[in-house]
């Protein structure tokens, strides 16, 4: 009943998206000029909270916009109604709804869909991944020198020593193509289909990567924080990669001095 409570809440808030995309909508920001929220990204978490509440109202729920709604319960919902919201408010198609289950800080399913290319990824811990009911696996890629890798920018510090901006000139100016999406989630089903062979961001929050992650390790990825460790959402850094790029890809971000081959 989990995974089929999950579905419905992913296409409840994907129904939303459609219903708002290239309308008119209120938009606000949060912190920052452009850290935008819209009245599409409320819609879309009511949508999405009233389908899991009828199932199970007892169960813990983390959302970007709600925040965290407490329970005493084993079962957590980690909820971004609308990853991309930039995306969204400008009328591009990369943008989706991202949903993650935990059970006892474990995670166990997520669903990542986005109506507008119509791809829904999924994945149930110990069971694989797939994109529209087909199994994925990430790519056979074994140097970052010929990788397709891609990342994301956060709202602040993008100009620290060894930051996100430093690893992205160290990567374009030895010839690896890194592309921007503007949707963690997106990234990160895009590894696991194979498309790109790795992504790393500097911060991110457990609702951006909750679902992805484990869709990503569930097609035979690796997902890490920067030190190498297993990830955990509840961190900023993540790299996630087909497994085989990873290594080199931690010393690419770590070492300023590592030069690519």
């Amino acid at each position: 009943m989990l995974k089929s409570t999950l579905i419905k809440a992913v296409e409840a808030g994907a129904a939303v998206m459609q219903k708002y995309f290239q309308g008119e909508f209120t938009i606000s920001n949060k912190e920052g000029v452009n850290n935008l929220v819209t009245e599409a990204d409320h819609a879309s978490e009511k949508a999405i909270f009233e389908v899991i509440r009828q199932d199970y109202p007892d169960h813990y729920i983390l959302s970007e916009e709600a925040g965290a709604i407490t329970m005493d319960s084993s079962f957590k919902w980690i909820i971004d109604p609308i990853d991309g919201t930039v995306n969204f408010a400008n009328g591009l198609p990369l943008c989706c709804v991202s949903v993650g289950v935990e059970q006892d800080g474990e995670m166990i399913l997520g669903a990542v869909y986005n109506p507008f290319i119509r791809e829904f990824f999924f994945a149930q811990k110990g069971y694989g991944a797939s994109l529209n009911d087909k199994k994925i696996h990430v790519s056979d890629e074994t140097s970052v020198g010929r990788a397709c890798l891609v990342t994301g920018f956060p709202y602040s510090y993008l100009d620290e020593a060894n930051g996100p901006l430093e690893v992205f000139s160290r990567l374009i100016r030895a010839g690896v193509p890194v592309r921007r999406l503007g949707s963690a989630a997106m990234d990160l089903c895009w590894v696991a289909a194979g498309r790109f062979d790795g992504f790393y961001e500097h911060k991110l929050s457990a609702w951006d990567s909750a679902a992805g992650f484990l869709i990503v390790e569930e097609a035979g990825g690796r997902v890490s924080d920067f030190t190498g460790r297993r990830y955990s959402p509840y961190q900023p850094h993540i790299l996630a990669s087909n497994g085989k790029i990873h290594d080199e890809l931690l010393k690419v971000v770590n070492d300023p001095s590592y030069k690519l081959s």
